[in-house]
Formats: structure tokens, sequence, C-alpha cells
């Protein structure tokens, strides 16, 4: 159990950091993160992250596949955990 604290820790910090820098790179011009990494990191337990990171640097939010994706991502991902400390 602890590894996973520790893994959903990790993997949250890193989503948040990744949609930040996205947003710095599209302000500048830079070459950006793909989507695709974007929304696998929301995927494999970084759904908290993500979304944090899109509320607190305004990214992604208008695109529907984040915007009701990532929420999703998070609502199955808290049930799959609920389920995993009650068993």
């Amino acid at each position: 159990m602890e590894y996973l604290f520790y893994y959903l820790l990790a993997v949250n910090i890193i989503a948040c950091f990744f949609y930040g820098m996205d947003k710095w790179k599209a302000k500048h011009g830079a070459w950006r993160i793909p989507e695709r990494v974007l929304l696998l990191l929301a995927f494999v337990g970084g759904s908290l992250g993500s979304l944090i990171g899109m509320r607190i640097f305004h990214h992604k939010t208008r695109k529907s596949k984040f915007a009701i994706g990532v929420p999703a991502l998070l609502a199955v991902q808290c049930i799959v955990l609920i389920y995993i400390f009650i068993n």
C-alpha cells in the first residue's frame, strides 16, 4: 500500500508539472508536450494532478476530452482506490 501512495504522489506531481510546462511552452511558442502524453499521465494515476494543473495554469480547460475526460478518470480512479482500501 505504501508503494501505491508514493507512486500516486509522484505521478500526480509530474502530471501537474507537465501541464504547467506545456502552458509555458504554448505562451512562448516552444515545442509542445503532445496531448496524448498529458492524457496518459492522467490515465496512469495522475488524474488529480492533471486536474489541479488544468485549474492552476488554466490549460486545456476548453478541450472537451480534457474538461470531461480528466474528471471522469479521477472519478473512476477514486472508485478503484476505495475498492482497493475496502478489500
